[in-house]
């Protein structure tokens, strides 16, 4: 049993650094991660969520965090963004406001999250706002991987 505990932990662990690393700006993919941990019965789906969305949230507090530290940055040569971009950026979340972090879950939600960060959002907005967008995220995926595999 010992074993088992230990197993699934390492798991988990590996799911919630999968998930957290897929929510920065590095090239994660959590969701191969996440479907083959499902479809081998590692550990409850709904635990698998719970890991996923935690771990996929904390990653975007991180973007939030880099964000809220931008400014400094603002106008220095090396920095990869420009005046320009950071301006479009804070135009367009500006145009959508608090709301468009609900589509923190898509490939562009990465951005999202660090502008967020630059507009100085509040915290807690963020937060409720990104986890629902998350943990949505893979209680989809979760149910596509079970259509998919026919034990739904």
């Amino acid at each position: 049993m010992t074993a088992w505990f230990t197993t699934e932990v390492a798991a988990l662990l590996t799911l919630f650094g999968a998930a957290f690393g897929a929510a920065t700006l590095l090239p994660f993919q959590s969701e191969l991660v996440f479907g083959a941990m499902q479809l081998r019965d590692v550990a409850p789906v709904w635990l698998l969520v719970l890991v996923a969305s935690v771990g996929n949230t904390a990653g975007s507090v991180v973007n939030y965090i880099m964000g809220r530290g931008v400014e400094r940055f603002r106008g220095k040569r090396w920095f990869p963004v420009s005046e320009r971009q950071l301006d479009r950026a804070g135009q367009w979340y500006r145009r959508w406001g608090l709301w468009s972090l609900l589509l923190s879950w898509a490939p562009f939600g990465d951005a999202i999250t660090v502008v967020a960060g630059v507009l100085r959002t509040p915290l807690w907005s963020f937060l409720v706002l990104v986890a629902l967008a998350k943990t949505g995220r893979y209680i989809a995926l979760a149910w596509a991987i079970a259509a998919a595999s026919g034990t739904a």
